[in-house]
């Protein structure tokens, strides 16, 4: 089986003076989506200084998915594991840097720069410091979804949940491992299916996790597409054109009309997906208001599925839906 493409990673382009970056630009993307403040700290802590990160950390409390979003971005900085030793050796007792520390060394692991068991023992440290933060748990999930078995994953991901059972990110990767394992079934009928419309059921009405089951068709496109079953065009795949694909997407929609949170960390995330999915659905009206939304904040995933250029695909999508 030939290796699959990463979910996440792509460099991010020069900002305007604004912070945003340019969004006629078609590689402009920076993790740190709309978060003014995360970029603002992410500045200031390539500086050198860390008390923007700090204060930053603070005052997100217990917002779990917001720190998570927060510390996975920092994190993933070249020198967040020098920063955040130097910050814990001043503040040994603080779970921030020790969870920020955790991270940048599952990043560093991620990248083949950093032994993964090392990596899990921060992790592991990090959780005993802050025993209510799903975030390291978060950490770990990063490295089993990439380097563990399954059964590593469910473990982490059962314990994330036990802290924050709608966190948004674990869902994603959860997803996007089950959408791997092959199928036997009717092109409809994959377990991630299931599994995604499962979590999103189980959720508030106003939960994000609502958009999971879009997200899950971009995840078994995804695996198709890498191993030769799907054709390297979504929008010729056919993916989106059963029954079970239009409710999904009906549903999606029309609760994204409903209870977009404005305000949730990674809500930029689900619009991408949900504007590819209605493009690939040859939807382009109901796609455009999608990118209206979106704005200059396009994320790789799920555009560069098929082994594509995110930026161009993302792009050329937008174009057509916008008729510019």
């Amino acid at each position: 089986m030939p290796p699959l493409p990463p979910l996440l990673g792509a460099p991010r382009a020069p900002a305007h003076p604004s912070g945003d970056t340019a969004e006629d630009d078609p590689g402009a993307f920076d993790d740190a989506l709309d978060d003014a403040e995360l970029r603002t700290a992410r500045a200031a802590l390539a500086q050198g200084r860390r008390q923007a990160a700090r204060s930053l950390l603070l005052h997100t409390g217990d917002d779990w998915d917001r720190r998570g979003h927060r510390l996975t971005v920092l994190a993933q900085e070249p020198y967040a594991a020098a920063w955040a030793r130097d910050w814990l050796h001043a503040e040994p007792c603080s779970a921030d840097p020790a969870v920020l520390l955790a991270l940048a060394l599952v990043h560093r692991a991620l990248r083949g720069k950093e032994d993964p068991e090392r990596a899990r023992e921060a992790c592991a440290t990090a959780a005993g410091l802050a025993p209510a933060d799903p975030t390291p748990w978060l950490g770990l999930l990063l490295l089993a979804r990439a380097l563990g078995p399954e059964r590593e994953l469910r473990a982490d991901f059962a314990e994330l949940r036990r802290r924050h059972p709608e966190h948004h990110h674990a869902h994603h990767l959860l997803v996007a491992r089950v959408a791997e394992r092959p199928s036997g079934g009717r092109a409809e009928s994959h377990e991630v299916y299931d599994l995604a419309e499962l979590a999103a059921a189980g959720a508030p009405a106003d939960s994000p996790l609502a958009v999971l089951p879009v997200v899950a068709y971009a995840e078994r496109y995804r695996a198709l597409a890498a191993t030769g079953l799907a054709p390297a065009d979504p929008a010729a795949s056919g993916h989106w054109s059963g029954p079970r694909a239009r409710r999904i997407l009906n549903a999606c929609f029309d609760w994204w009309l409903e209870w977009e949170h404005d305000d949730h960390p990674r809500r930029h995330i689900d619009l991408n997906h949900l504007a590819f999915a209605l493009t690939c659905a040859g939807r382009p009206a109901e796609a455009a208001a999608l990118f209206q939304r979106i704005g200059p904040h396009a994320t790789p995933a799920p555009w560069s599925y098929g082994r594509r250029d995110p930026g161009a695909a993302f792009h050329a999508a937008r174009t057509r839906a916008l008729g510019r």
